[in-house]
């Protein structure tokens, strides 16, 4: 007879994905976990696997819950738009006050001691994802003349990731949503016209 489960999988998650963005990968400890969950290590294990099994479903939650709002930017009627919505949407949930501050993604991101992991590898395929979709949605803006012609689409796409990064980072160093939009309205000052 199988045992039924004591908890309830979303809410774990929940409470995982609020530990690992307030506390990054590496400083959140299985115990940790376990304890806030209010789970024992073999339930843990049977329903995550291993502190990496759980952080990917905390990932994946984290995309679908949080950066969809961010990424639904793309659909901005133009590339301006699109730079601006982008920059703005992660502002505001970089100082949701429901949320930790910053970024989930790149409080967890920053290489260990130990070298390179899969974790980190991935988090860099993640990046050059969002970077091609930048990309290619700048190019299609490029191709319909929204964009001025000498504009670098693939340097714009990084632009915008490395404004998006630095507002995580300023966040979490206790910069208020205004502050924000005000580094937002600054940075778009170098965006091509």
């Amino acid at each position: 007879m199988a045992r039924t489960r004591v908890f309830e999988v979303d809410q774990a998650i929940e409470i995982a994905t609020d530990m690992f963005w307030r506390n990054g990968y590496e400083r959140t400890s299985l115990s940790d976990l376990t304890t806030a969950m209010g789970i024992t290590p073999p339930s843990f294990y049977f329903a995550f696997g291993s502190k990496e099994g759980l952080f990917r479903k905390v990932l994946e939650h984290y995309r679908r819950t949080r950066l969809a709002y961010a990424e639904d930017a793309l659909n901005q009627p133009t590339a301006r738009d699109v730079a601006e919505q982008t920059l703005l949407r992660l502002a505001d949930l970089y100082t949701d006050p429901k949320r930790p501050p910053g970024c989930l993604a790149v409080n967890c991101s920053f290489p260990s001691n130990t070298g390179v992991t899969e974790l980190q590898r991935e988090f860099a395929d993640l990046r050059k994802a969002r970077r091609a979709k930048l990309r290619d949605r700048l190019k299609k803006a490029q191709a319909a003349g929204d964009l001025p012609a000498d504009s670098d689409p693939d340097e714009l796409a990084r632009f915008i990731l490395v404004i998006g990064w630095g507002l995580a980072l300023a966040a979490q160093s206790g910069a208020t949503r205004n502050d924000l939009h005000r580094t937002v309205a600054t940075a778009l000052k170098a965006w091509p016209s």
